[in-house]
């Protein structure tokens, strides 16, 4: 794997945080970069050494910030700040997602705005190097901001709190650090509250979800291409005529097009609305990805620390209180992401449903070898209608019921942690949703159905080395096995060498 060099502060970009995440890349901080933290640094510590008031410095946090803290207050606060606000639990944040969060709390520092020292910088480095990732709960997160969760991520770099273990349960950081050949990181002026300020953990989980629902789309649109060639469906909903002024839907009918092939004769002239709709419905999930990707670019390059230490064209500099902790923007693109999956789910089982009635098919009813004394993939389809159900729920906005929290000096919350979490969960859903759909076109091809030959070379040799990992027999038998393994193959390697790509993570 190639390194990655830090230069500027936009080099740590989401798609290089996508490669800490998923890579395991380390990146290294410039010359430059280093040279412009320290300047930031000085300047931060210069202004506070006047006396100017800072917020979670020299006050109280919350509902406590009119409270002034004297001389010997101040040395302890910035590790005092870790302490009472660590009270998540499990379960925890994947190690991935660790990692991730990590990168991107880094690229917040290298913006210039908090402050803080190379030598904290490099502390983080120094976690992801060493593998000591810290124990970050997932749920139960209900302040105005992050702080509780990242309370939890920052302490291991002062040797509070947990990390992760081998078996992804918590164990305590200090002696994890011990163990890495590292030492708990004494905090200097501002860097406690600038931990657990701003967004990381959202912007993180953004990147993560987004990739993931980028390779669902793929993967989408691979399935739905398959099912209209099994069922020998009119292209006419895929004619590229239909998308004048729409880039997105274009896009997404010329990729059914090529994947499913011309159209072949016989055809079915009127196929379900299930599949005539496919096109926008995916269309409008490549829209939503589109503007998360642009509300992560905004969380990376904007000011999220509270308060921001802003300089002006004179070389001057003033504390700043901000909003960068609210995540606002995030939860809402992350939501229009959840809500989009959630009816690719839909429209998933819709076609599903098809592919068993003989009416569409010209197959076997239900899919079965032996109708009547073999149940076929009903079964299959109420297992997706079931996970459609529980997705519903998914779709709720995390964003609205706030309540008042911090003696009401917090009156809001956006929960974009949850909005995140939701995504996830739907994320899942989504997949087991594709590994039903596919299940039955192995089962159609075994009863058979016949691609044509026109139909294009990804989509033949997907549908190919699907066949390679599942029973080549149409007889009834436990299907949940068969789901499992299509489910956990999408997001596997062997996807790489045909339509289920997981989109490259490595060199």
């Amino acid at each position: 794997m190639s390194p990655v060099l830090l230069d500027r502060p936009g080099a740590l970009d989401a798609a290089t945080v996508l490669r800490v995440a998923r890579a395991g890349a380390v990146p290294e901080i410039g010359p430059d970069l280093a040279a412009f933290v320290e300047r930031r640094c000085a300047s931060v510590r210069a202004a506070l050494a006047d006396g100017t008031p800072a917020y979670g410095v020299t006050t109280g946090m919350g509902a406590l910030s009119e409270q002034r803290l004297s001389a010997a207050d101040q040395a302890g606060q910035q590790r005092a700040l870790l302490l009472a606000r660590a009270v998540g639990g499990p379960p925890w944040l994947d190690a991935d997602e660790v990692r991730a969060v990590l990168a991107v709390r880094l690229r917040g520092f290298l913006n210039g705005d908090s402050g803080v020292s190379l030598d904290l910088c490099r502390q983080l480095l120094a976690l992801l190097s060493a593998g000591v990732l810290p124990a970050v709960p997932r749920t139960g997160l209900g302040a105005a901001g992050e702080i509780l969760a990242l309370a939890h991520a920052a302490g291991p770099l002062a040797g509070i709190g947990s990390v992760l273990g081998p078996d992804g349960g918590a164990r305590d950081a200090g002696p994890a650090l011990a163990a890495a050949g590292l030492s708990p990181l004494a905090l200097g002026p501002k860097e406690g509250v600038a931990l657990i300020e701003g967004v990381p953990v959202t912007t993180a989980l953004a990147v993560l979800r987004g990739h993931d629902a980028r390779v669902l789309l793929r993967q989408a649109t691979v399935v739905a291409a398959a099912e209209a060639a099994l069922l020998r469906a009119s292209r006419d909903a895929y004619d590229d005529a239909l998308a004048r002024a729409d880039v997105p839907l274009g896009e997404v009918l010329r990729d059914l097009r090529d994947l499913a092939g011309p159209e072949p004769a016989p055809r079915v002239l009127q196929p379900p609305v299930s599949f005539r709709v496919t096109g926008p419905v995916l269309a409008h999930l490549a829209r939503c990805l589109d503007g998360l990707d642009a509300a992560v670019e905004r969380a990376l390059a904007g000011v999220t620390d509270s308060p921001a230490y802003v300089e002006t064209a004179a070389g001057t500099g003033r504390f700043v209180g901000t909003a960068g902790f609210s995540g606002y923007d995030l939860a809402a693109h992350l939501h229009h992401v959840t809500v989009a999956l959630v009816g690719v789910a839909e429209l998933g089982a819709a076609r599903l449903h098809r592919l068993l009635d003989p009416r569409s098919s010209g197959l076997p009813a239900q899919l079965s070898a032996d109708p009547g004394p073999q149940a076929g993939l009903s079964p299959t389809h109420k297992r997706a209608v079931g996970v459609v159900h529980g997705l519903r729920r998914q779709a709720l906005p995390a964003t609205v019921g706030t309540m008042e929290t911090s003696a009401g000096q917090e009156d809001v919350q956006s929960f974009s942690l949850e909005a995140a979490e939701a995504t996830r969960a739907t994320v899942v859903g989504v997949r087991e949703v594709l590994a039903c759909e596919l299940l039955a076109v192995h089962q159609a091809r075994l009863l058979g159905a016949r691609l044509p030959e026109s139909t294009g070379a990804e989509l033949r040799a997907a549908v190919e080395e699907l066949a390679g990992r599942l029973p080549d027999s149409a007889q009834d038998r436990p299907f949940g096995v068969d789901i499992e393994r299509i489910r956990d193959g999408l997001a596997e390697e062997w996807a790489v060498s045909t339509g289920f790509d997981r989109g490259g993570t490595t060199d």
